[in-house]
């Protein structure tokens, strides 16, 4: 079976989680690259909808996605 092809951007953050991880998050699980993309993606849409924008329930699922992610 072929590995499904990364998109070049996605994976260059999964990379950045996975050296924050080895840092921040000894404690914690670390995400495979099948769970990574899709909080990856959901972060993505929750941040670019802008502060303004994102609704209180919307605003703290982006701050819960970053402290998983180890995003600031």
């Amino acid at each position: 079976m072929a590995e499904e092809k990364k998109d070049p951007a996605v994976h260059k953050r999964y990379l950045d989680y996975r050296e924050r991880h080895e840092y921040f998050g000894r404690t914690t699980k670390l995400l495979g690259w099948a769970e990574f993309m899709p909080l990856d993606a959901e972060h993505v849409v929750l941040e670019a909808k802008g502060e303004d924008d994102r609704d209180d329930d919307e605003a703290a699922r982006l701050e819960e996605l970053s402290r998983v992610l180890f995003r600031d």
